[in-house]
């Protein structure tokens, strides 16, 4: 089937899973594979649990009926009709990529332009070769602007995610150390993140600068730009920081007012994100008030960057990822924060480091020696490695039983780990 007639079909049924446990009426299936899964299987399922057509490539069925749709590729048939329906739409896409920051740089954006547009973006972190997809699918003709995230853990693919994507603005947030054991190499994550300016460049495209940040500056250079920094009014969006203790507070400019913004985001690693943001606004037209109040009212969530008080703790959650450059990041603001409370730390594993998994562990552990922490709780099976000094847990589940035995009450307390470690099932234990 060509990608045109099963466009057709999808005007008429534009709901789309790739899940069978979640078939809203008139929806279409797409029976994706992976290693531990084949969709195909439950082609059959979906359509009795309500979808209208099912999209498979391997099919021993009935071979009349008209529901089933098989194709060469399922997720290459999914990424072309992503793309088709993506150069029908015909609106502006802002693509976001970075190794940190680049979620809650996206959700503060649509944020911000929500005020005035309608506006499509990527949901959660569906950000890989499946989830821009679906992401774009999601979006129809009432959409005015789509803002789509982009991740990557392996060369190639932010390249692979603008050519589904067709990006008209593109946004870096930052380039750091993570997801090295798919990489291989920092220049292999430079040359991948760059990517995006790649495409920018080659279709006529603008990006979205961090002036302060000398890589992604040499990175952008000759491109049509619009930069936004700290501390420099001839910028396009000028910001100060004024404190992040624990809640990030900045002033930014707009011409000749100055805006003073109280966000509910912890972190002064937050706070390019945050001027990021504000400068995809002001280029959009967003009013400058609109703005503010839009930084204002964003409530973070899924473990990102909270803050939380229990009867027990105050708690700050940041973990949701982690790597060698956001956890110095959170650890140095953690720090930095006055409190009465005697501080303790709660870290989980950096994942996917690969063969720099020991270095950048030991080089952690020595920060964490320094400082003047209450308690330290270390969780992950990468510790054991070194010579702490500290306890380590191999899992969670260790670390909630020895809170269940000795609870830690009176502290402040910060989370921070790889999603994979799960740090955030401890939180009702604190």
């Amino acid at each position: 089937m060509e990608i045109s007639e099963l466009y057709t079909i999808y005007k008429q049924h534009p709901l789309i899973t790739t899940d069978s446990r979640n078939c809203p009426k008139d929806s279409i299936f797409f029976a994706l594979k992976g290693e531990n899964f084949n969709g195909n299987r439950f082609a059959e399922k979906a359509l009795n649990e309500g979808c209208a057509y099912a999209v498979v490539d391997e099919w021993e069925g009935i071979p009349a009926d008209k529901r089933i749709i098989v194709v060469e590729d399922v997720l290459n048939t999914l990424q072309k009709l992503a793309n088709y329906h993506r150069r029908k739409l015909k609106i502006p896409i802002i693509a976001i990529t970075g190794t940190n920051g680049k979620t809650t740089t996206k959700e503060l954006v649509s944020a911000i332009l929500s005020k005035e547009f309608n506006v499509a973006f990527t949901p959660g972190n569906f950000n890989n070769h499946i989830g821009v997809p679906l992401t774009l699918l999601s979006m129809t003709e009432n959409h005015e602007i789509g803002v789509v995230e982009m991740g990557a853990n392996h060369p190639g693919e932010i390249k692979l995610l603008c050519d589904i994507a067709e990006p008209d603005f593109g946004l870096i947030t930052n380039i750091g150390k993570a997801h090295i054991e798919g990489f291989g190499s920092f220049e292999n994550i430079k040359k991948t993140k760059g990517e995006l300016y790649d495409f920018i460049r080659e279709h006529g495209g603008k990006v979205f600068v961090n002036s302060d940040d000398a890589l992604l500056c040499e990175m952008s250079s000759g491109m049509d730009r619009i930069l936004y920094g700290r501390n420099n009014s001839e910028l396009f969006v000028s910001g100060k920081l004024y404190s992040a203790h624990p809640f990030l507070e900045f002033d930014w400019n707009f011409f000749e007012h100055t805006y003073h913004v109280k966000t509910q985001l912890v972190g002064a690693f937050n706070f390019d994100n945050a001027l990021a943001a504000v400068a995809v606004g002001k280029y959009f037209g967003i009013n400058a008030e609109y703005i503010s109040k839009a930084l204002e009212e964003y409530v973070p969530k899924n473990n990102r960057s909270q803050f939380e008080r229990t009867q027990k703790n105050d708690l700050i959650i940041d973990a949701y990822n982690a790597n060698p450059t956001s956890m110095r990041a959170a650890l140095d603001f953690f720090v930095k924060i006055p409190s009465a409370l005697p501080k303790a730390v709660i870290i989980g594993e950096m994942k996917e480091l690969g063969d720099i998994t020991k270095e950048e562990h030991a080089d952690l552990l020595r920060f964490i020696v320094e400082q003047s922490f209450s308690k330290v709780y270390l969780v992950g099976e990468a510790f054991n490695e070194s010579d702490s000094p500290f306890p380590v847990f191999n899992t969670v589940e260790e670390l909630i039983d020895e809170l269940g035995k000795h609870p830690l009450e009176g502290h402040y307390v910060l989370l921070k780990g790889s999603h994979a470690v799960h740090l955030e099932k401890a939180i009702p234990y604190l």
